[in-house]
């Protein structure tokens, strides 16, 4: 038996804020369908309260804010045929990134350490997001044979440059200074000082302006590794297809550039080739709601369509023996219609009715 899920999640009003702290440390706070859940249901309930200003989503424990949903449980949903239950998982889900993005209070975030795949979900869409010297934000789906979710398309479509597809499809780790580059955060506050900044939240009379309150504590990072590294990023990841991107980062003279060659190269073919369609579309979509209705049909088009999800989970997460057997297992082997199927595809429950 499973914990209820009131011991996962911590719902409380501390003077004029609402706070939610997603209470599963041991599992770096990895959400569930009973955690997305008491999300809303507290969202819901505050959201027309008159003694309720602000929300404060933060995590326990010091390893981070959320390590994301529960993939494994995914698997075995999808291993089971039970692809509606998982596809449930999924529109409640993303209803919630929609709902933290367009709440009438604002929602304040603590991305404080690891903070990836669905937590940038919860994270990502919120109205201030502060990250610590310990944040460690990504969106590393494709890793696992899989697609940037939970409207991360939708922030990566609009990272600077060609900063979003590097991201998408190495599903490399920013840091602090680098998630404030892409526009996945917004202040850099020090870990130490994230109680002082709750404690100003819930104790001076204008709750509602949280963004000056966090400038308060606000430590501007030196640029980053993301920022250093553009001009090899920009030049390589504007390529048409995710070959060439290879074939001119290979032409690159600096190291950083040839090891991400060599990273892609392991890397799911297919995840990778509608990775890079997904993220390109997403940028031209009109908004946030619309990237995560892509987003949806892309999943059911993976979890019944591509074996590749179920093993790359298998290889990152159960046996964990980091060998995956992508089918097709090189990108020259990826039909050349791939991408245009996986976007065109409908699921069989539309996300927004």
């Amino acid at each position: 038996m499973s914990e209820p899920a009131a011991s996962r999640l911590l719902v409380r009003a501390e003077g004029s804020v609402g706070r939610i702290t997603l209470n599963r440390p041991e599992a770096i706070n990895a959400v569930d369908h009973g955690m997305i859940r008491g999300i809303a249901d507290a969202l819901d309930a505050w959201e027309h309260h008159p003694d309720i200003r602000l929300i404060l989503l933060d995590g326990a424990g010091e390893r981070g804010f959320c390590a994301g949903g529960d993939v494994r449980a995914l698997r075995e949903q999808i291993l089971a045929g039970e692809a509606e239950a998982a596809m449930a998982f999924f529109r409640d889900e993303y209803a919630l990134n929609a709902r933290i993005a367009e709440y009438p209070k604002q929602v304040v975030v603590f991305a404080d350490g690891v903070t990836m795949g669905g937590g940038i979900g919860l994270a990502g869409h919120a109205s201030v997001r502060l990250v610590t010297e310990r944040s460690r934000l990504a969106m590393p789906e494709t890793r696992i044979g899989f697609t940037p979710d939970v409207g991360g398309s939708w922030l990566l479509g609009r990272a600077p440059g060609r900063v979003g597809e590097y991201l998408a499809l190495t599903g490399g780790t920013m840091d602090a200074a680098d998630a404030i580059h892409a526009g996945f955060a917004d202040h850099l506050v020090p870990a130490d000082r994230l109680g002082d900044v709750r404690h100003a939240l819930v104790t001076r009379a204008d709750p509602d302006t949280p963004t000056e309150i966090a400038m308060l504590f606000d430590e501007t990072p030196e640029p980053g590794r993301l920022a250093a590294s553009r001009a090899w990023i920009d030049d390589a990841f504007a390529a048409d297809t995710v070959a060439e991107i290879i074939a001119r980062l290979r032409e690159r003279p600096e190291a950083d550039a040839a090891a991400t060659a060599d990273l892609l190269e392991t890397q799911a073919p297919t995840a990778l080739t509608v990775t890079l369609a997904a993220v390109r579309s997403a940028r031209g979509l009109p908004d946030l709601r619309a990237a995560l209705a892509q987003e949806y049909a892309l999943v059911e088009w993976f979890g019944r369509t591509q074996p590749d999800l179920v093993e790359g989970i298998r290889a990152q997460l159960v046996d964990k023996d980091r060998a995956p057997r992508w089918q097709p297992a090189r990108l020259h082997e990826v039909p050349a219609e791939t991408a245009d199927t996986a976007l065109a595809f409908r699921p069989s429950v539309p996300l927004w009715s």
